[in-house]
């Protein structure tokens, strides 16, 4: 899929400080500050930044979109240095198929992180291609299927024991309707348990360790998070399963002298139960697997790492990074074996639209076995 966000990066000058100037005034113009006249009257409050830009993609399962990437970063009236930004991101698009994806990932600290609440929310109608379950489906099985989708996950963590350890609970809402398959394709001949739609509804437990100093782009710390969840038909659910996830984030700077970072990241997915098509582990994506669609391969459970290195340039707003990795699907997880591990490799550019939070736009071209992709977006992978 390739991606191209209208957003104008430099302005001609006669000097290098005109340049910076002229793209200070540029980003302004696609930045939005909600909370700027009580911070006129109050300068120890945090001045909150609403950054947007126009999205235009193309992929030939969508036909042309157009839409909105933002990230809202904010903080709580009272807080201060002690608690880091709260990061909200906002993407919608709508293709001339008619078709639309509105998402938010949150991450949300209150005063003096007492409190973590984060979660995600997703209502689409996108089009997901199907190559068959298993390891070792063929490109050759490609099929496109169509579907609403409503998503909606709260998570609210409380600050327990140390600093940066947060335990909680939320609920996991996960509806698909109007399914539309090809007829006589793969999914209408085998028919998979909720192949034509499901509602999942669960309770969660979660634990998270993240000690970041910057959730968008992390220059140092560690983040841990996992989450077990029940799903029953009893709470108003179509099946009976169970998910468990994980997700481990490391970063560091491997030079005293340097900026750069080196990230490393393992994320693992586990279910059990009478699980519903749509609940299944997908290969791929824009944040890990780069290089393979998302459900390039499809099965029960899943394990994937990556490491990037992230280079900045001197007195410059560009960078660019390096990134591996490996994954696959399972069955069952104790299948495992390394030498079938698939990898993924790539490159990108990135470019910081705002110093102060590190907060870069993200160029990337990824390489998977036998594939290739290309991402566009704001804020890291990872």
């Amino acid at each position: 899929m390739i991606y191209l966000i209208a957003i104008v990066l430099f302005t001609v000058g006669n000097t290098q400080t005109a340049q910076a100037q002229d793209f200070e005034k540029i980003k302004e113009f696609f930045t939005f500050h909600p909370n700027h006249k009580a911070v006129a009257k109050d300068s120890t409050l945090y001045a909150s930044k609403f950054i947007a830009a126009p999205v235009m993609s193309y992929s030939p399962e969508t036909n042309f979109a157009f839409g909105t990437g933002a990230k809202y970063l904010f903080k709580f009236n009272g807080s201060g240095e002690e608690t880091r930004v709260s990061n909200m991101p906002i993407t919608l698009q709508y293709t001339l198929n008619s078709q639309f994806f509105v998402y938010s990932g949150f991450e949300i600290f209150t005063n003096q992180e007492k409190w973590v609440i984060e979660g995600n929310i997703l209502f689409q109608n996108y089009p997901r291609l199907f190559y068959g379950f298993g390891t070792n489906s063929p490109e050759s099985a490609e099929e496109e299927y169509n579907y609403y989708q409503l998503l909606v996950e709260p998570i609210f963590l409380k600050q327990a024991f140390t600093r940066y350890l947060f335990v909680g609970a939320g609920v996991r809402f996960n509806h698909i309707y109007s399914v539309d398959i090809e007829e006589g394709g793969l999914i209408d001949q085998t028919r998979p348990t909720g192949y034509d739609g499901s509602t999942s509804l669960g309770v969660e437990v979660a634990a998270l360790y993240d000690n970041r100093n910057n959730v968008l782009n992390a220059q140092n710390g560690w983040y841990l998070e996992t989450t077990r969840g029940q799903y029953f038909e009893a709470l108003g659910g179509t099946h009976n399963f169970d998910l468990t996830r994980f997700d481990l984030r490391h970063y560091t700077k491997p030079f005293a002298d340097k900026d750069d970072i080196l990230a490393f990241q393992m994320v693992g997915r586990f279910t059990r139960g009478d699980l519903p098509f749509s609940e299944f582990s997908f290969l791929g994506g824009s944040e890990i697997m780069r290089g393979y669609r998302e459900g390039r391969y499809v099965g029960r459970d899943l394990l994937a790492s990556q490491v990037e290195y992230r280079k900045t340039f001197k007195n410059s707003r560009f960078g660019a990074v390096l990134f591996a990795g490996g994954g696959d699907i399972y069955n069952d997880v104790s299948d495992f074996q390394f030498k079938n591990l698939k990898p993924t490799y790539g490159g990108g550019l990135r470019f910081m639209i705002d110093k102060e939070e590190r907060l870069n736009l993200r160029f990337d071209v990824g390489f998977g076995r036998g594939s290739s992709e290309f991402y566009l977006g704001i804020a890291e992978a990872f």
